[in-house]
């Protein structure tokens, strides 16, 4: 039960800090794949072979999920240790700040350093704003409220759309206003060069005004100030993170063996490469959990069992997200480059279909999060998610068969399968707050969510491969990748259902 101390004010303030800072989250992840690409010509130089931009390219990205899985992990450890909300305002500064920092590079390494930063912040503001919004409201709304959470970063990408469509407008009004406000003529051209990509990375940093209204508005969830008062919180030590810091290496090296600039390793060293780094990542990512719930058995707070049962419990939700994430980022984010490939030869037509695209995936996301997320409170956790999956393979199909010139009927079907296959995003804020108690609540989502996120890059990596052996078709690639659907409408089954029930103490 949610402690009566808890106002519908603090509740609608909790949910507003959450959704903002996810929302934002998500502008800010979408942000790059769109300035990107102008960022690495200003700072590499006009003369780059496009082949090196491409590498750059795909190198930040990579550190993106890297960092986005070590910061889920890092961040959630910082939440059950010091409190939902503090960690949360610290996670949200971590991404504007640094995002915004990245509009005074000079170097492309500035970027990717920076951005792996910011993606720590970005990886951790889901875990923490999860916790907090489950934990203060009551259990009767928490699935409307779960597909709130999930539509978020989903308001975030579709505004990232509509500033690509509008983004000439957008540049003739910032000049206006730069030169308003007294800006010197060499520093206005300068903000708004290549697309304008230094001034929007530096309105990047705009979200850490949100911390203000954090601090000011939203209490600390009754349920952590409980567990901080029996003393469970005292169990998180330093040094485990050194375990973060290994896993986030691990990372890194799986990631180098299957990019481009690994060169020409042999795919079986890269597959031992993987399992390997895999192992460590696992062993590191979950080495604080299983340190803290090693103290608090030896402390007597926690019964012996607890600790496989909750480093289960983490595996699991992993795997949940593992396929949800591989199912988008290797199906799904290939449409509006498919779009544009059915396009006329035309830079202009190429680009509106393109945001079309997006937009189109953007609004069915928005729409089936919050569905699947009520869905799920009704008709149960496992069912729901097994229909997902199966849904995600239908549209998928639907949309990668049944289309071959850009039109209405592509759009509506974008609509659908960016829905569906997006609609995992309103579950998981349902569900993996009930698999974890209180005590490990942040750290066990973060981590369950944010390892996908690591699958996810792999999987990425190997859809270039795939192309190259369908000739390049985006419909055949996108259409065998949904088969990773069937593992997750299988494995939902070996996890609990969660139906009905509190969040566990």
């Amino acid at each position: 039960m949610v402690p009566s101390a808890t106002s519908n004010k603090q509740r609608i303030a909790a949910l507003a800090a959450a959704f903002l800072g996810w929302m934002f989250d998500g502008f800010e992840i979408g942000l790059f794949p769109v300035i990107g690409q102008p960022a690495l010509r200003d700072l590499l130089g006009p003369n780059t072979p496009a082949s090196d931009a491409a590498a750059w390219f795909g190198a930040i990205i990579s550190v993106f999920l890297v960092g986005a899985a070590t910061g889920g992990v890092l961040f959630g450890w910082l939440g059950d240790k010091i409190g939902r909300v503090r960690a949360m305002s610290l996670s949200i500064f971590t991404y504007a700040i640094f995002t915004g920092l990245c509009g005074f590079a000079t170097e492309a390494w500035h970027i990717a350093a920076l951005r792996f930063i910011a993606s720590l912040g970005m990886g951790g503001e889901w875990a923490l704003g999860v916790a907090l919004v489950n934990e203060v409201w009551p259990g009767k709304s928490r699935a409307l409220i779960a597909g709130l959470i999930g539509a978020a970063a989903n308001v975030g990408f579709l505004l990232v759309a509509l500033l690509s469509m509008g983004l000439g407008g957008f540049i003739g009004t910032a000049e206006s206003v730069l030169r308003g406000v007294g800006l010197s003529d060499a520093v206005t051209q300068s903000l708004l060069a290549n697309s304008a990509w230094r001034l929007l990375m530096i309105c990047g940093a705009f979200p850490a005004l949100i911390i203000f209204f954090i601090r000011l508005f939203v209490s600390e969830s009754a349920k952590w100030e409980e567990e901080k008062a029996k003393g469970t919180t005292s169990h998180w030590n330093n040094s485990d993170l050194i375990g973060v810091l290994v896993a986030g290496v691990a990372a890194m090296v799986i990631i180098f063996v299957w990019s481009p600039a690994a060169g020409q390793i042999h795919w079986s060293v890269a597959v031992l490469v993987t399992l390997a780094g895999l192992a460590v990542a696992l062993w590191g990512y979950l080495h604080p959990v299983k340190q803290y719930l090693s103290r608090a058995i030896s402390a007597g707070s926690l019964e012996p069992a607890a600790q496989g049962a909750v480093v289960r419990q983490m595996l699991f939700g992993a795997i949940l997200a593992g396929v949800a994430l591989l199912g988008t980022w290797g199906s799904i984010q290939w449409a509006p480059r498919w779009a544009a490939e059915l396009m006329p030869d035309t830079a202009t037509v190429k680009h509106f279909a393109r945001e079309k695209t997006q937009i189109a995936t953007s609004l069915g996301a928005i729409v089936a999060t919050i569905i699947a997320a009520v869905a799920a409170g009704r008709y149960g956790r496992r069912v729901t998610y097994a229909v997902l999956c199966a849904g995600s393979i239908a549209t998928a199909l639907y949309f990668y068969q049944g289309n071959s010139t850009f039109g209405t009927g592509f759009l509506w079907a974008a609509f659908l399968a960016g829905g569906v296959t997006a609609a995992f995003y309103g579950f998981f804020p349902l569900y993996f707050p009930e698999l974890f108690p209180t005590a490990v609540r942040a750290t066990g989502q973060g981590f369950a969510y944010n390892f996908g996120r690591i699958v996810a890059a792999i999987g990425g990596l190997q859809t270039a491969t795939l192309l190259k052996a369908f000739d390049g078709s985006f419909a055949k690639t996108g259409s065998v990748l949904t088969a990773i659907y069937v593992i997750g409408i299988v494995a939902i089954w070996f996890g609990p259902e969660t139906k009905g029930k509190e969040l566990p103490e």
